[in-house]
Formats: structure tokens, sequence, C-alpha cells
């Protein structure tokens, strides 16, 4: 856990100069970002690669490559467009020593082969899928946490994907869900050709 109090610290470092994650979190660290992070392990035990989209401050990727820090091979890709934050996760990474890398760059444009993807309040559904897509086709699953939203974000982006994808209750807040995408294609559009 000395891993993660120190992340703590250094994200609340951090965002005294740019925006993290909303201060009133911040309390609530253990729960709201530790915990919401960490219950996607136990859905993914063999996972080992693992790329978090849109990463942010660094959550769930940072939380989880602390719990992956012992296990051989492990290795998890924090995906930022930001130049300041990817700054900021790299410091951590380096503090930390985390089986981890940094990749400033759109997360629709990494081509990478992983066991997971993940996301955490990057996009609805639907965009979040486009953003998913080049790793699912490789053969990732995709974890995806989201909010209260969550059926209606699946409802939308059933008009334009085809998705095979469960829910879980989330462990860290009543109204949110964990999002397990095993497959998902786009649709062509209506009056258009099936795309291959």
């Amino acid at each position: 856990m000395g891993d993660l109090a120190r992340y703590g610290e250094m994200l609340t470092e951090g965002n005294a100069v740019m925006n993290l994650v909303g201060p009133a979190t911040l309390p609530d660290f253990w729960r709201r970002h530790v915990l919401d992070s960490w219950q996607l392990l136990p859905l993914a035990p063999d996972a080992l690669t693992w790329a978090d989209l849109g990463t942010g401050a660094g959550l769930p990727g940072v939380v989880i490559s602390a719990f992956l820090k012992d296990r051989p091979g492990a290795h998890v890709h924090l995906v930022d467009s930001l130049g300041k934050r990817c700054r900021f996760l790299e410091t951590v990474v380096q503090a930390l020593s985390l089986p981890a890398d940094v990749i400033n760059g759109r997360a629709e444009d990494v081509r990478l082969t992983v066991d997971i993807a993940t996301a955490r309040a990057v996009a609805p559904m639907d965009r979040l899928l486009g953003y998913a897509e080049p790793l699912l086709k490789t053969g990732a699953q995709g974890l995806f946490l989201k909010g209260e939203s969550v059926d209606d974000e699946l409802v939308s982006a059933r008009k334009s994907w085809k998705i095979d994808a469960v829910t879980y209750p989330s462990q860290s807040d009543d109204r949110g869900r964990v999002v397990r995408v095993t497959a998902a294609r786009r649709l062509a559009p209506a009056g258009g050709r099936r795309g291959r």
C-alpha cells in the first residue's frame, strides 16, 4: 500500500497545479480512486498486459500497475493525449518503479496488443468503442468503468455497434457499473454497404 499512499500524495500535489481529478474526490482517495480502479483486477485475474485509454491522472492504470508490480510479465500502457498529464504520469511511474509506460497520443491511434483495455470517465460508450476498436480487434477485452447513465449509453452505442457486453455492479459506487466488452463491430450505415 506504500506505493498507493505515495501516489495519493503525488496526485494531491499535482492537482494543485493542474486538473487531474475533482478536488472533492481527494479526501475519499481510497474508495473513489483506489477501490474503483482495483475492482477491475478480479474480473481479469490472468491478464498481464493492460492499456488504459485516456488515463488522465492514471486511473485506473496506475493503481492496476501498482497491484501487478510483483507479477512477472505484467505491464500497463498509460495512454493520454495531453502532454502535461503525461509528464505527471512519467514522474509517478518513475518514482514508484511501476511496470508501466506512458504513451502521449490519441487512444484511437495507439496500436498495441494487450489482454485488457480500460477507460474511466473518457467518453460515452459509442465514442469509447471507437477509441478501443483497434485493441479489441487484436483480441483485447474491454473493462470500462461507467456511471449511472451506462444503460442509456449502451442503448445509444448499439445503434452503431454490434456489441457483446455484460455489466457488473461497481464496488465503489452504488450507481456505477463495470462494462465488460468481449467484442464490438461497427455497423454499416443505414443504406450503406457492410464493411469488412
